[in-house]
């Protein structure tokens, strides 16, 4: 089944940027589309940004918008989040996810990369 295997995350202080990647090994999300999660401890996986693959169409949690930036580049099949202005809050571990369905729903994502650390200190 396709793979997505994120990288980027690392240890950053309030202020600065970083750059998040996600890969997936096939076109399976290309009738749907592929987007970022985030999860702390104790809690579930919160919506961050999606990219609707045919038409480019971006969402943003309502938190983000202004300083996180979704985008996509088609041959590679590659998702990627700039992200910056970063808060403590931002801390979590981020997964890139992909659905199948154009709807881009939270439930149509169910395929999941390993997750990649962003830690924003004080």
């Amino acid at each position: 089944q396709v793979q997505l295997v994120e990288s980027g995350g690392g240890e950053v202080r309030t202020g600065d940027s970083l750059s998040l990647s996600c890969t997936a090994s096939d076109r399976t999300f290309n009738n749907g589309g592929m987007g970022w999660f985030r999860q702390v401890p104790g809690k579930g996986r919160d919506f961050v940004a999606a990219i609707r693959w045919s038409t480019g169409e971006t969402f943003y949690e309502d938190s983000v918008k202004g300083r996180f930036t979704i985008s996509r580049n088609n041959a590679k099949n590659a998702i990627y989040l700039q992200m910056t202005n970063l808060k403590p809050e931002d801390t979590a571990v981020y997964y890139c996810g992909g659905s199948r369905h154009g709807r881009l729903l939270k439930s149509d994502f169910r395929s999941w990369g390993q997750g990649t650390q962003v830690t924003v200190s004080s």
